[in-house]
């Protein structure tokens, strides 16, 4: 014998007045991708000087100034730059052919 389920309710956002409108996100999506542009045109610039006795390093970025941190360690890298622009926003690359780290 077969029995009927209840169907299950589905249930809406434990806060909704917490939901992102879509036109802020795709607002800082537009942020996000012009901020990386700017952080990756330093990079390439730097990046040839470095390639060859840095390889494998990283390289944190604050594109305002256009300051720029390497070390060996990310961590290291991330906290050199923080501690220098400790209320602004860097972006780390590795120093390599493409700039990023890890694989796919």
């Amino acid at each position: 014998m077969t029995g009927s389920q209840k169907p299950t309710t589905r249930r809406g956002r434990i806060f909704p007045e917490l939901t992102i409108p879509p036109e802020e996100l795709a607002r800082r999506k537009t942020e996000r991708e012009a901020f990386y542009q700017r952080c990756r045109a330093i990079f390439e610039q730097v990046r040839p000087q470095f390639l060859d006795q840095h390889y494998g390093w990283y390289i944190a970025i604050e594109p305002d100034s256009g300051d720029y941190f390497i070390d060996k360690d990310i961590e290291i890298t991330h906290r050199k730059a923080l501690n220098k622009y400790p209320n602004t926003t860097h972006c780390v690359f590795c120093l390599n052919e493409n700039g990023v780290t890890g694989t796919i």
